[in-house]
Order: structure tokens, then sequence, then C-alpha cells
């Protein structure tokens, strides 16, 4: 239950009648020892540890395993729990996890990096989302930025750091992308046969099944598992230049999506005239046992628009061809749910978001349609 104790030089048989004051000592429901003095008697003494272990005891251990944590986590700075947070995120891309890194070094860490977990509330969130905005951060960055604290904090919060969420009542940094900028079909054409017959191929992959660049570098002839089906299952990291796990997906995970007919006899042209290692069918220009490189890709984009040969959109990137596919999805009444599933989007809000203009719904068509059923 604990002790009590003179710190005095006269002996405890003389406790009684010298006129110094009991302390005491005992261990927090966090397993912490704590001292307490000012007690002028014996008995006073024992009161309060008695009062300190029914409280204890009325507690029960869970109430005593939170304190136990908040001890433990309450106390540690925001940057040493993030880094033990990240160290847990294992299904993260190298990719994903250089972001995150990102975030962490250049927007968190250097305005909450010293801030203990158990201080946190939603005025030091609403601050902190203040400070990015007087500091001119970009939205996509905030809005980035503010997901990462939101996932730390909410680590915590179910810890029972926090009496109350610190993000309860937080607007989050609202970020909408500009629209992209899509080629039309002509231009898309035209694009795709400036290039040698690598970049033809991958500009098929990307605009006719939604592939990633990374995606399309690991094409292999094995994972056309129907006349109209293609299986992702890997991409090249631009990074390692290793085959590696689609985004979004653990080893062993694939996304089927659709094969049109001139994509697929993309493929096979090229597999006849270049031939495969394993099934792929692109590799390292140099190296047939090496992956096909990220470079090769963005040197020829690059060749393509210095010449100015052929019409690109305006602010079009090689991601313009992934965005021609979406748009000839939606633009063609398939649902967008099929469409984020089919482009590995992780959320379909972010299909929403870069697509939603490219929908054929209008609220007028609605009305019209509404309006069928309601007239008889």
């Amino acid at each position: 239950m604990g002790s009590f104790f003179k710190t005095c030089e006269h002996p405890q048989s003389r406790w009684s009648k010298c006129p110094h004051l009991y302390k005491i000592r005992y261990r927090s429901a966090a397993g912490k020892q704590v001292e307490e003095s000012g007690f002028a008697t014996q008995e006073k003494a024992i009161g309060r540890l008695t009062e300190i272990y029914h409280d204890k005891k009325a507690a029960g251990p869970r109430t005593q395993s939170q304190a136990q944590r908040l001890s433990t986590y309450g106390a540690m700075r925001f940057e040493e729990y993030a880094t033990e947070w990240k160290a847990n995120q294992r299904d993260l891309s190298p990719s994903s996890l250089r972001h995150l890194e990102s975030l962490l070094q250049h927007h968190l860490f250097p305005a909450l990096g010293n801030r203990r977990m158990s201080t946190f509330d939603h005025k030091v969130v609403e601050g902190f989302i203040q400070t990015m905005e007087r500091n001119g951060v970009g939205l996509a960055t905030q809005s980035n930025a503010f997901d990462k604290l939101k996932a730390v904090l909410l680590d915590a919060n179910r810890l029972g750091l926090f009496d109350e969420s610190p993000l309860r009542g937080i607007k989050a940094p609202q970020y909408y992308p500009e629209r992209a900028a899509i080629p039309s079909p002509e231009q898309l054409r035209r694009i795709g046969t400036a290039g040698d017959d690598a970049f033809m191929l991958i500009v098929d992959l990307m605009s006719g099944c939604g592939l990633r660049n990374g995606e399309a570098a690991a094409i292999n002839l094995g994972n056309i598992v129907a006349d109209d089906v293609y299986r992702v299952t890997e991409q090249v990291n631009q990074t390692t230049g290793e085959y590696a796990p689609i985004k979004h997906r653990k080893a062993n995970d694939y996304r089927d999506v659709p094969l049109p007919v001139r994509v697929r006899e993309t493929i096979e042209w090229y597999a006849a005239k270049h031939g495969t290692v394993n099934g792929y069918l692109l590799r390292h220009p140099s190296d047939p046992a090496r992956a096909f490189p990220h470079y090769c890709l963005s040197n020829q984009w690059r060749r393509i628009k210095r010449k100015a040969q052929v019409d690109i959109p305006p602010g079009m990137v090689i991601y313009g061809f992934r965005h021609f596919f979406a748009s000839n999805c939606l633009t063609h009444g398939i649902p967008i749910t099929d469409v984020a599933e089919w482009m590995g989007h992780k959320n379909i809000a972010i299909t929403f978001k870069t697509y939603r203009h490219l929908m054929p719904g209008t609220v007028s068509k609605a009305a019209r349609v509404l309006s069928l059923d309601l007239a008889v």
C-alpha cells in the first residue's frame, strides 16, 4: 500500500513526539514512485495511504493501464512518437515512405517535433494549419501534412492519451486538384507514334488500361488472363529500378483492368517484334536482365515536347495518358466506382475530386429523368 516515514534525525521510536512532519511514499497507478509530505500525525499519513489504496482499487486494472500508457507515451515528444509510429507502417511502398518522411521532416517536425504528446488539443492542431497557411504552403501539401498529423494523433487517441480528441471540430485543409490536361483521341494517336516502340506501348497501356507508368514498365504477357482482361501484379519502382508490389497493395495482391482490343494487339505486336524475357516486354536498353528504367520514358517525353512536332495540350504531363483512360471511361457512362478500382485509387474520393467534371450526369439531366415517372 505504501509507507510513512520522517527524514529528521530522530529515531522512529521518537516520531510520535518530535515536531517534524510525516511523509508518505507509494506507487501511482502508472507505477511511478511518488512522495507526499505535510502530515502532522501518523494517523493522517496512514489515512492518506488508505485513501490512495482505495482509489487505485476502485479504478481497476484498465484505468491503471491507461495511466501507465499516459505516463509512458504522453511524455514523449511528437518527433519521437511519430518516428515510432512510422516504423510500424509496414504496408507503405518505398515511394510512399519517402513522401511520408519528407512531410515529417519539412513540415511536421519543425512545427511540432518538440511538443509532448499529452499537450495536443484542437488549438494546437488549428495553429499548425494556420502556420502552414501563413508560410504559403500549397494546398495539396497542407492536405497531405494534415492527413499525416491526423494519423499520428488518431493512433495516440486510441492509446487513451487524450480526454478529448484534438481533431474534434477541426476543418481540414481542402485541396481540389486542377483539371487534368487530357489529350484528344487524335492528339493521343500522334503523341504515341512520336517516340520509339517502347514509348508507344506505354502510351497505349496507360491510356487504354489506366496503368501507372511504373506498372506499364512491368508489362508481362503472362498477366493477360483473358482476351479482354489484364492483371496488374507489379510495378517498376522508380527509386530502386526493381520490380515491386503495386501501389496501395501488398505483395501478391493484384487488380484486374479492362484490356481493349487495340491495346492487346499492340502488346502482341511488340512481343513479336522485340521478344520477351520471362514474359516481360520492356527491359533495360543496355542490360536485358534488368527492368525498364523510368528515365527512358521521361527522356523521350522531354524530347517530344522539345521538338514540338506534335500537338500536346498545355500543361499535359506523362500522367495525362492515364487521365485519358479515366476521361474515356466516364464520358461513356462507366461508373466512377469501377474507374477508381481499375486505376488502383486507395480512396474513391481521389477519383471523384480529380475527374468529377468529366462525369456526364448533371442536375438538369437528373431532373428530366426523374420527371418521367412522376408525370404519369
